[in-house]
């Protein structure tokens, strides 16, 4: 995979500096909103669904929205590759030969990935698309100008060679053949959200704008609500979010 020669910006200081602080708030928001959403988000119909952590971190960072899920009516699993530091020494493989296992037992699954987490996630969709129901993604930059736009570009650079990495960069932006959403943030201050944004997609894809930071994806309220809502629809009936036009103050209008 060799770098594009497209440059996109990281986020501001400002953003970079206030995305722990942000963090923080949306931790505190879930606290106080989290039995509410349990009572608002549809319930689940028991479909596998994997979900997959960003760079440098684990399934523990995704733990309490696995948790939510499950306790909505779905069998929850993590990516079970440990720490996420790139798609190297057979991360990938693994991750297929753990995603076949589970499709074997139940079935197509959708993928909620963070980050570079939803990167593997379109990637696994788009070599074995018969296996994934839908795609989440959660402010993963998969758009022209990626490897620029993230502050942590230049570590994992030097831990994933580019000319080592088993992933075709040509059909990174493009969306993998199945319904696929991408979350992204304005506010996000790891990656630039250009990158994030689905812009040349299909008749089955959608971009939802979201406020929050980058780390606090999986602690976002707003963000569980909208994933809970694209896991309920019936396997064949995708459709857009349509809270993004009814509720413009959590869900603002989306920017190309």
């Amino acid at each position: 995979m060799q770098q594009q020669d497209v440059y996109v910006p990281p986020p501001s200081l400002f953003l970079a500096f206030t995305e722990m602080h942000r963090v923080l708030g949306e931790v505190l928001s879930l606290r106080l909103s989290r039995k509410a959403l349990l009572r608002r988000a549809p319930e689940g119909d028991g479909h596998a669904v994997m979900v997959l952590p960003g760079f440098l971190a684990g399934d523990r960072y995704n733990a309490a929205l696995r948790r939510f899920l499950a306790e909505l009516g779905y069998v929850v699993y993590g990516w079970g590759q440990g720490q996420n530091l790139g798609p190297r020494d057979g991360v990938l493989e693994g991750l297929e030969e753990r995603i076949t296992d589970i499709y074997a037992e139940h079935g197509a699954m959708s993928l909620v990935g963070h980050s570079l987490g939803g990167i593997f996630a379109r990637e696994i969709a788009r070599r074995e698309p018969h296996m994934v129901r839908q795609v989440i993604s959660l402010g993963s930059p998969f758009g022209e100008g990626r490897m620029t736009a993230s502050i942590p570009a230049r570590l994992f650079t030097a831990l994933n060679p580019p000319e080592e990495l088993p992933i075709e960069e040509e059909l990174l932006s493009s969306a993998p053949p199945v319904p696929t959403t991408a979350i992204y943030s304005t506010g996000d201050g790891i990656v630039n959200w250009k990158t994030t944004y689905q812009a040349n997609g299909h008749a089955q894809t959608q971009s939802v704008r979201v406020r929050g930071s980058h780390c606090g994806m999986t602690f976002n309220p707003s963000i569980w609500y909208l994933i809970a809502q694209m896991l309920a629809l019936p396997e064949g009936q995708w459709r857009r979010f349509e809270g993004a036009a009814n509720c413009q103050w959590v869900y603002p209008a989306a920017l190309v």
